[in-house]
């Protein structure tokens, strides 16, 4: 909802509301942690949860986060004098690009579990770690380097645009009521898996 990105009546940076997601992302991050180390350790999982992971990174992370950052604030950071070539925006779409292709794997051993392939999950948790791994550092890499030059370079007004051009992806390409959704679903794999909240 939307008060997620207000504080204290004042509404967000752009570059806060990315960080807000982040920390949902990595709620996200833990519970694959979990399921992963359960189907190594022969436990199984609940194939239901392994979707809706696979769903929300597929939406959520890809069409709405990542579209905040390509069509939004790295263009914004170009314009404000940072290379896309050779520099940081470089790196974090090849990231975004690996992080696809580990999100790929993870649909596909879902349809080949669903298929009745044996070891599937077992594929399912080597995608999953190794997602995982590049989206906790990628975070870092956003958060700490990325984010504080945008903090940096452009304007309070600026942000303002960059905040209301993210509203309008998540209308646009996720519909209304999607962010909520899946807030949901963060809190509800968190007390299941984490034993939080």
């Amino acid at each position: 909802s939307t008060d997620l990105f207000w504080k204290g009546g004042m509404r967000m940076k752009a570059t806060e509301q990315l960080k807000a997601e982040h920390d949902g992302i990595r709620i996200i991050l833990n519970v694959l942690d979990r399921i992963s180390a359960d189907i190594k350790g022969g436990k199984g999982a609940n194939r239901e949860h392994l979707g809706q992971i696979v769903e929300f990174l597929k939406v959520f992370v890809d069409k709405c986060h990542h579209a905040k950052e390509e069509d939004v604030l790295f263009p914004a950071l170009e314009a404000a004098g940072i290379p896309r070539e050779g520099g940081p925006i470089g790196v974090m779409l090849s990231e975004h690009e690996t992080g696809r292709g580990h999100v790929r794997s993870m649909a596909e051993a879902l349809s080949a579990d669903r298929e009745g392939g044996r070891d599937a999950l077992a594929g399912f948790a080597v995608a999953a770690m190794a997602y995982r791994n590049l989206l906790d550092q990628h975070i870092d890499k956003e958060n700490n380097i990325l984010y504080v030059m945008a903090d940096d370079r452009i304007t309070e007004e600026e942000q303002e645009k960059l905040f209301l051009e993210f509203e309008k992806i998540e209308s646009d390409k996720i519909g209304a009521g999607t962010h909520e959704r899946f807030h949901a679903l963060i809190d509800d794999l968190e007390k299941i898996y984490l034993g939080r909240g």
